[in-house]
């Protein structure tokens, strides 16, 4: 960085509906993934932060879960997270799907958002999907919903616009303190994202049968010698009948999920790893206060 060059930095949270690409988005941003991507609503639960860093500026991400109206105690966690984030931001990006029509969902955040003083964004993800016609004519649905500082047609998986996005909000970010480190880029423990790669896997594996009734314990992480690893985790379910389709016939299906989440973690962690997985059955741990907790969805994370 130059000498007499000023360093800028903020916050910039991404909201939107449920399954829009926000988390997409966000390690498309950050380069590598710390927020898991599914096609099932609702993925994301904890708010998730990726830090993006240049020689001039450092902008720290907030992936919040999809706003929905909650049928738990989880879901009203996530819903409060997601709301939590917007007046602590220094912009707002609002995420909508070119290939969905303005909803109720839309209308309800851009009530929330009628309130926030900071610059909003509408950014319109998958635009790859889509004829261009179709997309003016979202971009219309949405042109005086807000007094939008910039609206970005983007594809969050192609990485179309998404520089230019960037580009955008770097000049308007306002002058500050670099918060992390140059090569960080989330500021999760790895414990957190470990859990989160392995809920992936069995949400990719399972699809319909056990929908967001699995919550991931990480037990134990320790080195096992030098070459290796040694992760122990839970994977909890909320029915008896979920336990025999994520453990499969013979233990196949645990094994698969293993396998694949083994993978991922090894690249998080750049070293070998071996990956125990157990399966525990906690009936209506979404509607319970103290396992909600102990999962790591904690009143205090918003």
């Amino acid at each position: 960085m130059a000498e007499n060059t000023a360093f800028h930095s903020g916050f910039v949270a991404i909201i939107g509906r449920p399954n829009v690409g926000k988390s997409t988005l966000l390690n498309r941003i950050v380069g590598q993934k710390v927020a898991i991507m599914s096609d099932k609503a609702q993925t994301t639960r904890n708010r998730i932060q990726g830090i993006y860093t240049t020689s001039d500026t450092q902008m720290v991400f907030i992936d919040t879960p999809g706003i929905h109206k909650p049928h738990s105690r989880l879901g009203d966690f996530m819903v409060k997270s997601a709301l939590s984030t917007l007046g602590e931001v220094d912009a707002v990006l609002f995420m909508i799907n070119a290939d969905e029509r303005r909803g109720a969902g839309d209308n309800f955040i851009i009530d929330r958002l009628k309130n926030v003083k900071k610059p909003i964004y509408l950014v319109i993800n998958k635009i790859d999907q889509v004829h261009p016609d179709h997309l003016l004519e979202i971009m219309d649905q949405y042109k005086d919903a807000l007094p939008w500082k910039e609206v970005y047609p983007i594809s969050a998986l192609e990485g179309n616009n998404v520089d230019e996005l960037l580009t955008t909000l770097k000049a308007q970010l306002p002058e500050g303190p670099q918060y992390y480190p140059s090569d960080q880029i989330t500021d999760h423990p790895e414990r957190f994202i470990i859990s989160e790669l392995i809920r992936e896997k069995v949400l990719e594996l399972t699809r319909q049968e056990v929908p967001h009734s699995t919550a991931v314990v990480i037990d134990s992480i320790k080195r096992q010698d030098e070459e290796k690893i040694h992760v122990q985790a839970t994977i909890i379910i909320e029915r008896p009948s979920q336990k025999g389709i994520i453990i499969g016939k013979g233990g196949s299906m645990l094994k698969k999920i293993g396998s694949m989440a083994r993978k991922d973690i090894e690249h998080l962690l750049g070293d070998k790893v071996y990956l125990e997985l157990w399966v525990k059955v906690q009936e209506n741990w979404k509607d319970r206060q103290d396992l909600l907790a102990s999962y790591g969805y904690r009143s205090d994370d918003y």
